[in-house]
């Protein structure tokens, strides 16, 4: 055979497949390497080699065999020419040995491991002009892909493969929380932060983030009008409850704009005030925050009562509170100007009791636990199993705190210091 055809056209026709291997090869990976999330995005915004290529993936199987079915047929001739070099050069004895151990070298240097890589690193790059000549490929070998095809997928089926086309694609919510994640500099760390915020919604109820009972400031019917006017006009909220004897009784809510109203007529009674209060809107305590904006979305509210299953008032929810969660506080230095924090000279603070333990962990970047009490007082007396007759020092989720002050069976005042990060050990 190498006297009918030139040894030049041999190892020009040789090399070619070599070539023609490496571009299958490399085809594959890129394919499969390729970020399936830009490729749609592109596809979407009109790209043409992404819309092809996104055509070519809908069908993996095709698209792997028409691939292999390529990637074989050149790498079978490759391997035919080089045995004929090899017996010409070497003799008949010695020259199918040495072919196919020198064809496998150079296949696996030039063919396999260094295209694949480069297409691995450079997916685009390989993928959208190699479509160019696959989906051509694919029509034109289409009677043969389809018979490789039906007897593959019919063994995959015996395997307990049921489908075989692209796109499962979609994310659950911890991997789109590491995609936000590994997103680096192309989204801003704040902008992750919201991200990852948004995700997070579901995961927290109105009543770890509303303002708890004790701290609600309203208007007591049962109080003296002068009392309730000054109240009105020193009140630092737009809008208050109106309640009679006890904040269960709740009749509404005064916005404090429409309080302008009788308090310009001069003449200000109880009556008044309760006309121009609306109807509360309650709030179960369970309530997941992405579900609560929705409903406050709907019902046209800011502010909500939020009530436990027997109906008693636990506290109130405001929009505010539900954006806070996602964009942040709206204060540059939560530590130095929240009332309930105060930073020590020695690194420790200071913290009511009555601080919310979600505040403190996103204040203080601590991780102390939020599946039971909300305040660091329920922390603390959950911990101790008991009220404690004076000062007692602990450690919670690697935070130590010493009590300062208990009042009415109520701690009021603990000092915490910030956890202590232990080396790793050196084995």
């Amino acid at each position: 055979m190498s006297d009918d055809f030139p040894l030049e056209l041999l190892f020009g026709l040789l090399l070619l497949l070599i070539c023609l291997s490496a571009f299958f090869s490399s085809s594959e990976t890129g394919m499969m390497s390729l970020n399936r999330y830009r490729l749609s995005h592109q596809a979407s915004s009109g790209e043409r080699a992404a819309q092809r290529v996104l055509r070519l993936l809908a069908r993996p199987d095709r698209l792997i065999g028409v691939i292999l079915i390529g990637n074989n047929l050149v790498n079978n001739l490759a391997a035919a020419i080089a045995t004929v070099l090899a017996i010409h050069f070497f003799g008949e004895v010695t020259g199918p040995a040495i072919a196919p151990l020198l064809l496998t070298i150079v296949i696996l240097i030039f063919a396999e491991v260094s295209p694949k890589t480069y297409a691995a690193i450079k997916p685009e790059r390989i993928a959208y002009p190699a479509s160019l000549v696959l989906e051509p490929l694919l029509k034109l070998l289409y009677p043969l892909v389809w018979l490789v095809n039906a007897l593959s997928n019919g063994l995959l089926r015996l395997l307990g493969v049921k489908s075989i086309e692209g796109g499962g694609d979609n994310l659950t919510r911890d991997e789109l929380r590491t995609v936000v994640h590994e997103a680096g500099t192309l989204i801003p760390h704040r902008h992750q932060a919201m991200l990852l915020s948004i995700l997070d919604l579901e995961n927290v109820s109105v009543n770890d983030i509303m303002v708890p009972r004790h701290e609600v400031s309203g208007i007591d019917l049962d109080d003296d009008l002068e009392e309730i006017l000054v109240q009105i006009r020193t009140s630092q909220h737009t809008r208050m409850p109106v309640f009679k004897g006890d904040i269960n009784n709740i009749i509404g809510m005064l916005h404090l704009r429409n309080a302008a109203r009788f308090l310009s007529r001069g003449e200000v009674t109880k009556a008044a005030i309760v006309q121009e209060a609306r109807e509360p809107y309650f709030i179960p305590e369970s309530t997941p925050l992405h579900t609560q904006l929705l409903n406050f979305q709907k019902q046209k509210r800011r502010i909500g009562i939020v009530v436990d299953e027997y109906g008693d008032v636990e506290g109130l929810v405001t929009l505010e509170d539900i954006l806070e969660e996602i964009v942040g506080e709206f204060t540059t230095d939560v530590a130095g100007q929240d009332q309930e924090i105060y930073p020590q000279e020695d690194g420790s603070y200071v913290i009511d009791g009555t601080a919310n333990i979600r505040d403190l962990n996103k204040a203080l970047g601590w991780q102390l636990p939020t599946d039971g009490p909300k305040t660091l007082n329920g922390l603390i007396l959950e911990h101790l199993e008991s009220f404690p007759d004076g000062p007692a020092c602990l450690q919670i989720a690697s935070v130590r705190m010493e009590i300062l002050e208990v009042r009415d069976n109520l701690i009021t005042a603990a000092r915490c210091w910030q956890p202590v990060r232990r080396a790793p050990r050196r084995g």
